[in-house]
């Protein structure tokens, strides 16, 4: 007799602890996505300190961004069947291990290595912990909507990137030795997230025949209109999201004239911080609605950016920001819940892998194409060029969007 009642039992057991599980990986989360930009705020400092040009900064973004494609094709996919935890915990190791680079080799060769190893982190960590929230968060709440998922997911994701110059600003701020402690307290965050992954259950059953190994292909395991639709939207977003935190900073201090640091990671703050709020706002709007909403939102925010920049103006340069952040946040979530609806489980860490790998294309060849540009033309000109080449990219997305039934059905779904 007491047998039938252990099932009910176990599966009250599992179910706290998926819920538990849910909120430590999405610490885990963000702090690993906080430490990827924690040096945003420090450029300047390394600037005056070694000299470097505006495309040196944007040199050490990019290798950053290299180390998050290079993980993302190699690494990102496998958690599929190898398990999440098995990928998120070397992961925050990684990162964890950058943070050590940093405090020990704090010139321009041991920047550049921290940033490709922190990459090399952040890759392995975007699709892996994305897709185990999803799935605590279907086992802790089976009968619920995913709008918990999205804001969760989202809010750790682009609301870390937000909170990581905002610490740093603040430390760097305040304390006397600003290229130290703000890696210094991540170091010990970071370890911190190690434990609280260790403490979740696993998601993935191990499949007793593992399959080939390959590297990631864009779009392998998402092929498609849909996939595709949801790439071009994710691409325009992280496109705003690299130049905030690349150069910047480095308008800000330099054409603008405000050198406060912890100014420095507000800016950055802002734009994300707009990202996620906008995340959790829509989330009981249509993915169709959102994407029109996004594209419109973004469009905007580059026209008032570009504005603000041309009249030198912070508070216009500050809107504009926050405008497209905002915008790039609800095109993220909806291309993020286009693709987790869209595909199967067994291969939802795959097709999150190749998203993020082409939205970190996105991160990567603006943020470089504008470093380049400010060294032979004032940098409104060169923003002013970008921006019209994702306006061009967004009207493109609505349009293929319109002819798709995908966001529709992700949606539903």
């Amino acid at each position: 007799m007491t047998a039938p009642l252990a099932l009910p039992t176990d599966q009250n057991t599992g179910s706290r602890r998926h819920g538990a599980g849910f909120w430590l990986v999405a610490f885990a989360f963000l702090v690993g996505m906080a430490f990827s930009t924690v040096p945003t705020p420090l450029y300047p400092l390394y600037a005056q300190r070694d000299g470097f040009s505006p495309f040196v900064i944007t040199v050490v973004f990019a290798v950053y961004s290299l180390g998050v494609v290079v993980s993302l094709v190699l690494a990102g996919h496998i958690s599929d069947w190898v398990g999440r935890k098995r990928i998120m915990i070397p992961a925050l190791a990684v990162e964890a291990l950058a943070a050590v680079i940093f405090l020990l080799w704090p010139d321009l060769p041991g920047l550049l290595l921290g940033r490709f190893v922190n990459g090399l982190g952040v890759g392995m960590l975007t699709a892996t912990a994305t897709a185990h929230l999803h799935e605590l968060h279907r086992r802790h709440r089976p009968e619920s909507g995913p709008g918990r998922f999205e804001a969760v997911s989202t809010a750790a994701n682009i609301g870390g990137l937000g909170i990581g110059p905002l610490v740093a600003g603040a430390l760097a701020e305040t304390v006397h030795a600003p290229l130290v402690v703000p890696y210094a307290v991540f170091l010990v965050l970071l370890l911190l997230a190690i434990a609280a992954v260790a403490a979740t259950p696993e998601t993935v059953e191990l499949r007793p025949v593992r399959p080939a190994y390959r590297p990631q292909r864009p779009g392998s395991a998402g092929a498609g209109r849909p996939f595709w639709t949801a790439v071009g939207a994710a691409f325009a977003a992280f496109s705003i999201f690299g130049v905030f935190t690349s150069v910047a900073p480095g308008f800000v201090a330099g054409e603008l004239g405000e050198t406060s640091r912890l100014l420095a990671g507000a800016v950055v703050f802002a734009v994300f911080g707009a990202a996620a709020i906008a995340q959790t706002a829509t989330g009981r709007l249509g993915a169709n609605t959102r994407l029109r909403l996004g594209i419109a939102g973004e469009m905007l925010g580059l026209v008032v950016l570009v504005a603000g920049m041309a009249l030198g103006s912070l508070p216009g340069f500050l809107i504009g920001g926050v405008l497209a952040g905002a915008a790039a946040g609800i095109l993220f979530k909806t291309a993020v819940g286009t693709v987790v609806a869209s595909t199967p489980e067994d291969g939802r860490g795959a097709a999150l892998a190749g998203l993020f790998l082409l939205s970190y294309v996105g991160l990567i060849v603006p943020a470089l194409a504008i470093g380049l540009a400010v060294t032979f033309m004032p940098a409104t000109i060169a923003m002013t060029g970008l921006s019209a080449v994702l306006i061009v990219l967004l009207l493109r997305v609505g349009s293929t969007a319109r002819g798709s039934a995908a966001p529709v059905r992700a949606a539903r779904c």
